[in-house]
């Protein structure tokens, strides 16, 4: 089957497809787009031939137009909503004692798997530790990790200032992972140069996306420090073999509201 078939009732011979082709593999022939013989193994199945046409004319052998979502400008943000939005964006650290249903975690997920990702290789895999029961179990792991840097790696730890945190979580303060009812863990194989990246944008997407959906998420740089360097943690995770965790989000409720946006520094710009 050809890599991209043309409905040439449709197609306007506009070149849009052509220009637009990250890979440039779509040349054009009486003006018709098409893919050179062999160019098929460079294409990358990013869907941009088939989202830039204007009339639908152009289906990729992945996806024709009708598998695609229909971009609904009337929904996208104008500039003052969008600076608003991103502006009001907070660290949610309190938690109502109140889970999030299954389904609503997995339309969070599956939008947040629309991240950009290098070449896109889209590497990046889920894995969502659901009950609060289970991650108090994990939040052992990270406490041993962390006695174990408070001795064997004084300096660091204390830069990190474990000794306190592992202090407060003996007494019953969980500074690790804040009582949140979800974790969700962005994990991706570390022989692929592009998955720590990609795990990155791809749980920015995810916090953002939260709000939206009444809930609110903090980046949990203890859990994911031992989960990248604590064997007994990477083993009760069960990552798939050659996978590594590359950031983790608490999710849930936000007990609290907030209804102001703080200040920040001024923007550091050169060249403008």
């Amino acid at each position: 089957m050809a890599l991209i078939t043309v409905d040439q009732t449709k197609c306007v011979k506009d070149g849009i497809c052509a220009a637009e082709c990250p890979v440039l593999i779509i040349n054009l022939k009486e003006g018709f787009p098409e893919i050179a013989k062999g160019a098929e193994n460079f294409c990358i199945n990013c869907g941009h031939c088939v989202a830039v046409c204007p009339t639908a004319a152009l289906s990729h052998t992945k996806f024709a137009p009708e598998d695609c979502m229909e971009i609904k400008k009337e929904l996208l943000p104008d500039p003052e909503k969008m600076e608003q939005f991103l502006k009001h964006r907070r660290s949610i650290r309190s938690y109502k004692k109140k889970q999030v249903a299954k389904e609503t975690l997995e339309k969070i997920l599956s939008i947040a798997s629309y991240a950009p990702s290098g070449h896109n290789r889209q590497p990046v895999k889920w894995h969502v530790v659901y009950e609060r029961e289970e991650l108090t179990k994990l939040c052992g792991h990270v406490i041993d990790w962390m006695k174990w840097m408070i001795k064997e790696k004084p300096e660091m730890a204390k830069s990190m200032e474990l000794e306190l945190v592992v202090a407060g979580y003996e007494a019953g303060i969980d500074n690790i992972t804040r009582n949140t009812p979800h974790l969700i863990i962005a994990h991706g194989d570390k022989r692929d140069f592009s998955s720590n990246t990609a795990c990155t944008i791809a749980l920015t997407w995810l916090e953002l996306a939260l709000p939206a959906f009444d809930l609110g998420g903090c980046w949990c740089g203890y859990f994911n420090a031992a989960a990248m360097f604590w064997p007994p943690l990477q083993a009760a995770l069960g990552l798939p073999k050659n996978n590594v965790s590359y950031g983790s989000m608490m999710v849930g409720y936000p007990k609290f509201s907030y209804h102001r946006i703080p200040p920040r520094n001024k923007a550091v710009i050169t060249g403008l």
